[in-house]
């Protein structure tokens, strides 16, 4: 049995070798691989005694070679292919050891060229692989360390499975596809190509779906983004949760003032700003005491040990922050199933879209970043806003972007006071928020709302006026805007039109 081996990543290789030289297989290899080999006592001969040829090109041209790919591709229940070889002079291989240059590692390091990016595509090796994995019932893929011990276990029995080589010939492939959708959205330069670019790796098996009767598995680079540092297993509607959160908190940066917010799924609950992280808390908590047990929490500062003494008086199933006071993760890390996740990077990044599944398909959109600048807002009314008031519309229209449709949200420059998310109607988003804001005793004597979308016809607008604010924030658009603005005159209420609409569904 003769076998290759070429490698980058070099886990394992040393013993995996040895105990195919103990096995009596050949081996051949290349460059650093076969310097590695040879400096281990392990014999190997080089690719240029099997080609008669030498690697050229700074080794871009190797195992190129009719010798190496003959060897690989020719069928062993094939006279015709057994007949060539022997004419040609070429020696099957059984065995084929590749793992790929590193293209993902080398363009994920911050100011990389192009030119360092274009070395670093492998080209051999995917031949190598590709035409092994092709041929996966008389030859072995091996592309994965993980994979050398039950090959090795499978060889000292005697006999290498088709089950198992058909499975390492479809690892093969899907290593060869991921590697070239790496390299293809990296060269892409449109926003929104013909063919998406995109593959992800698995990164771990969930409980469960939504419901304990979906099977589920988390794919991609999650966990680049975020590090949990204590409690049990992340559920798929935990990271649906944490990820809204954090999208949400990151509309408030750290220059700007300590934010917090509360979610239930997906949704917010409650959020504020304030001069400590405690007083922030207590603002968000009390919109809706009752929605925040069991929530996600979400600040854009450390979490501190004062924090952590209130947070811990109700059931949380996670914390997220940017970091976290030793003194506070002691004290939360006392509850085995809240879990502390802590911000590795934002996840609101320039660029990013969107997937969304449907039959045969996705859904591909730019994500929501849209930010509403001073010249945007349009004063619709007789009345203009007061300064107060301004920011307090600023404030609601942050938290709009991230409210279920219909949203309606009443606030204050600091606080929100009733959330009303998802329903039908947005004269009854606007019901629920208020309802939600007398269960806590709030008033909403003057505050604001903001709505996601348009209101179409003045009965929304007239419920929010009656239920006390003052002022509003919303898209405009509507064939009936005249109406809703006379509403609003009527009332003597401010009203700003953003043009802007923040749809989530």
């Amino acid at each position: 049995m003769r076998l290759l081996i070429s490698v980058w990543d070099k886990q394992g290789i040393v013993a995996f070798a040895r105990s195919l030289a103990a096995l009596n297989l050949e081996i051949i290899s290349t460059g650093n691989t076969q310097r590695l080999l040879t400096a281990e006592g392990i014999p190997s001969q080089s690719v240029d005694t099997i080609t008669g040829f030498p690697e050229i090109l700074d080794g871009r041209v190797k195992t190129l070679h009719p010798a190496i790919h003959g060897g690989i591709l020719a069928r062993r229940d094939r006279q015709s292919h057994l007949t060539q070889l022997a004419e040609h002079g070429i020696v099957p291989i059984d065995l084929v050891v590749v793992n790929l240059y590193p293209f993902s590692e080398t363009i994920a390091k911050p100011d990389i060229s192009l030119e360092e990016a274009l070395e670093n595509i492998d080209i051999g090796g995917v031949a190598l692989l590709r035409a092994a994995a092709k041929n996966f019932p008389h030859v072995i893929t091996l592309v994965d360390p993980a994979d050398y011990a039950p090959v090795l276990a499978a060889l000292q029995q005697g006999e290498v499975s088709m089950e198992l080589r058909k499975h390492l010939a479809a690892k093969a492939f899907a290593h060869t596809a991921a590697y070239d959708t790496a390299i293809a959205a990296y060269l892409t330069e449109e926003a929104f190509p013909q063919t998406l670019p995109m593959a992800w790796a698995h990164s771990q098996e969930l409980r469960y779906g939504e419901n304990p009767h979906q099977k589920a598995v988390l794919y991609g680079r999650f966990n680049s983004y975020f590090a949990q540092l204590h409690g049990k297993d992340l559920s798929y509607t935990n990271i649906l949760d944490l990820v809204a959160a954090q999208e949400l908190i990151e509309e408030f940066p750290l220059q700007e003032g300590i934010a917090l917010a509360i979610i239930k799924h997906t949704n917010p609950c409650g959020v504020a700003t304030g001069k400590t992280t405690v007083e922030a808390w207590k603002k968000a908590f009390a919109t809706d005491t009752a929605s925040a047990f069991g929530g996600i929490i979400a600040i854009n500062t450390v979490c501190d040990l004062e924090l952590a003494q209130e947070i811990d008086e109700i059931f949380t199933e996670i914390i997220i922050a940017p970091d976290f006071g030793p003194a506070a993760l002691e004290l939360l890390a006392k509850k085995k199933n809240r879990r502390l996740i802590k911000v590795l990077k934002p996840v609101t990044e320039a660029g990013v879209k969107l997937l969304h599944s449907i039959p045969g398909g996705v859904l591909v959109q730019d994500a929501d970043r849209a930010t509403l600048a001073a010249e945007q807002r349009k004063v619709v009314t007789k009345r203009a806003p007061t300064e107060a008031e301004t920011q307090a519309l600023e404030f609601a229209w942050r938290v709009a972007k991230h409210v279920k449709s219909n949203a309606i949200i009443y606030a204050t420059v600091d606080r929100t006071l009733g959330i009303g998310a998802g329903q039908m109607s947005r004269v009854d988003s606007s019901r629920l928020a208020v309802l939600k804001a007398q269960d806590m005793g709030l008033s909403l004597a003057g505050s604001v709302v903001a709505s996601d979308a348009m209101f179409p016809f003045a009965d929304g607008l007239e419920a929010a006026l009656q239920a006390g604010a003052t002022a509003v924030i919303q898209p405009g658009g509507s064939v009936r805007d005249a109406e809703v603005i006379t509403a609003a005159d009527k009332a003597e209420a401010a009203m700003l039109f953003t043009a802007q609409r923040h749809f989530r569904h």
